[in-house]
C-alpha cells in the first residue's frame, strides 16, 4: 500500500474537516430555514383562526347556526371568498364554508376531538400546495371548528432558490477548503521544514551545533530539544570514538616501534645465540603487552557495540576465591608480596558471570602487585550479608594522587604517566562491575596503599539446582594491567 506524504495527508484531513465544517452548516441552515418556514406559516394560520374567533364573539349568543352562518356569509364572502376557511359548531353544522373549500370538500373534526394546538393538514388544489390548521375555538362557552388555510406557493419558492443557491456555492466552497487544507498544512510543516534543512547542515565536522528551540511549548520545541538531545549524545560518541581510536592508535604505535627497533638492529650483524635468546624475550614480552591491550581493546569495543555476553549463572564463592589465590600466588611471591584470600563458608554462592568476575579481579589484583612495593600485603577479602557479598581488594602500595582519583576509571588514562600499562584495565573493571549491576569504589590514601571494592548478589537457594564451578579460564588470567 502507497503511503502518501505528510503534506498531502495533512491537505486530505484539512480539506476533510473544511468540507465536512461546511456541508454541516449548509445542513443546518437549510434545516433552520425549513423550520422558521413552518413556524411562519403555523403562527399566520392560528392568527386567521384566532380573527374568525373575534368575529363570533361579537355575535349575539342567543343566535341560531342558520343566523351565525348567516353574519359570516355577509362578513366574509365578498372579504375572504378567495381565501380556504371554513368554520363548524360542535353538533356538526357548517357556519361558514369558502368556496375553495367547498371545491376541495376537505372535512374538519369536531372541536372537542382537535388537540389543543390544532391539527395540521395539507392538500393539493390545482397547481396548489395548501398546509392547513384545524384549531377550536371556544366562544361564549361554545365550541367551533376553525380551519383556515394558506397557499405554500412563496414558501417552496424560497426553500428551492435557498437550496439552489447552496449547490451554485459548493464549488466555490469545496475550493475555499482545498486551498485552506493547503494553507494549513504548509503552515503546520513549516517548522518541521527548517528543523530539517538546519539538521541537513549538521555533519561529522559541526556536531557541536544545536537546533533552535521556540518559547513556545509545543510538539516543535520538544522536537528540538529531543533533537538537540540525541546530538549531544551523538556529538559525546563521536568524540569518544576519535579519542578511543587516537589512544588505540597511540598505545599500538610505541610497542611496533620498539619491535621493528629491535629486530633491525639484531639483522644488522650476526650475533650470537644469547643475544638473539635477550632479544627474542624482550619481543616476548612486548607481544604480550600487546595482546593484553588488544584484548582490552576489544572487549572495550564489543561492551560499546552491545556484543559483549554476560552470562549469570550461581557460582560457590569458596571455589572461586580458592581457584583467584592458587592462580595469584606465584605471581604475588615473585613480587615479594604477603598475599592472603580470605575464604567464606563453603555454602555461599554468588550470582555473577565466571569468566567476567575473574577478569575483574585479574585487573584488580595485578594493579595491587604493580604499584605495591616488595614487602608490601596485599588482601582479597569477602563480607557475607543477608543478600549480597562484599568484596574488597586492600593493598599496602603507593596509593593515588587526589588529583588522579576522578579519572582513574576513564579510559587511557595513568595516574602514572611513565607506567608500563595501558590505562584500559579499570575502565574495563568498571563496566565488567556495572553489568553485574554495582559500582566499583576506590578509597585511597597516598604512600598508605589503596582498597577497591563491590557487593554482588547472593544466589543461595535462588535454583534448585546448583551449577558446577566452571575451570574456562583465559589463558592469560594475569596480562590485565591498567
Amino acid at each position: 500500500m502507497i503511503s502518501l506524504p505528510v503534506r498531502v495527508r495533512l491537505t486530505l484531513w484539512y480539506f476533510a474537516m473544511f468540507a465536512s465544517a461546511a456541508a454541516l452548516l449548509c445542513t443546518a441552515s437549510l434545516w433552520m430555514l425549513q423550520k422558521s418556514v413552518e413556524e411562519t406559516e403555523y403562527h399566520e394560520l392560528q392568527e386567521r383562526a384566532d380573527d374568525v374567533g373575534v368575529v363570533l364573539g361579537h355575535e349575539s349568543p342567543e343566535l341560531s347556526s342558520q343566523q351565525l352562518s348567516h353574519d359570516m356569509s355577509v362578513a366574509y364572502d365578498l372579504k375572504d371568498d378567495g381565501k380556504y376557511l371554513q368554520v363548524r359548531d360542535a353538533a356538526g353544522n357548517w357556519i361558514f364554508r369558502s368556496k375553495r373549500m367547498i371545491a376541495e370538500n376537505v372535512d374538519v373534526s369536531a372541536p372537542d376531538r382537535l388537540p389543543k394546538d390544532g391539527l395540521i393538514s395539507q392538500f393539493h388544489q390545482g397547481i396548489h400546495d395548501v398546509k392547513a390548521l384545524a384549531y377550536p375555538v371556544t366562544v361564549h362557552g361554545k365550541l367551533f371548528s376553525v380551519q383556515t388555510g394558506i397557499s405554500r406557493d412563496k414558501s417552496i419558492a424560497l426553500l428551492s432558490r435557498f437550496r439552489t443557491n447552496l449547490l451554485l456555492l459548493t464549488p466555490i466552497v469545496i475550493l475555499i477548503a482545498a486551498m485552506g487544507g493547503h494553507a494549513m498544512s504548509s503552515k503546520a510543516l513549516h517548522p518541521v521544514a527548517a528543523l530539517a534543512a538546519e539538521v541537513q547542515r549538521i555533519n561529522d565536522r559541526n556536531l557541536d551545533v544545536r537546533l533552535p528551540v521556540s518559547r513556545a511549548k509545543d510538539e516543535i520545541s520538544d522536537l528540538s530539544r529531543t533533537l538537540n538531545q540525541m546530538l549531544e549524545r551523538i556529538d559525546r560518541a563521536f568524540a569518544s570514538v576519535l579519542a578511543f581510536t587516537g589512544n588505540a592508535s597511540h598505545e599500538l604505535r610505541t610497542p611496533i616501534t620498539l619491535l621493528r627497533t629491535e629486530i633491525e638492529i639484531a639483522l644488522l650483524r650476526p650475533r650470537k645465540v644469547e643475544e638473539y635468546r635477550a632479544t627474542l624475550g624482550f619481543l616476548h614480552k612486548e607481544i604480550l603487552g600487546m595482546t593484553s591491550l588488544l584484548e582490552n581493546l576489544l572487549s572495550l569495543a564489543r561492551a560499546d557495540a552491545g556484543a559483549e555476553t554476560i552470562a549469570f549463572i550461581p557460582i560457590r564463592l569458596s571455589l572461586l576465591l580458592r581457584h583467584v589465590r592458587e592462580s595469584w600466588q606465584k605471581a604475588m611471591n615473585q613480587s615479594a608480596l604477603n598475599f592472603r584470600v580470605e575464604i567464606p563458608d563453603d555454602r555461599v554462592t554468588v550470582w555473577a558471570d565466571e569468566i567476567s568476575l575473574l577478569r575483574l579481579f585479574s585487573i584488580l589484583l595485578e594493579n595491587a602487585r604493580k604499584f605495591t612495593p616488595p614487602g608490601g600485603s596485599v588482601t582479597l577479602s569477602s563480607t557475607v550479608e543477608e543478600s549480597s557479598i562484599h568484596f574488597s581488594l586492600h593493598d599496602t602500595g603507593s596509593g593515588i594522587a587526589p588529583e588522579h582519583m576522578p579519572h582513574i576509571f576513564e579510559r587511557f588514562y595513568r595516574a602514572a604517566p611513565h607506567s608500563s600499562g595501558s590505562g584500559l584495565g579499570l575502565a574495563l573493571a568498571m563496566w565488567i562491575a556495572n553489568r553485574h549491576g554495582t559500582d566499583l569504589s576506590v578509597e585511597s590514601t597516598p604512600g598508605h596503599g589503596s582498597c577497591f571494592s563491590f557487593q554482588l548478589q547472593r544466589a543461595d537457594y535462588a535454583t534448585p539446582k546448583m551449577h558446577p564451578f566452571r575451570l574456562a579460564l583465559s589463558q592469560d588470567l594475569q596480562s590485565s594491567p591498567r
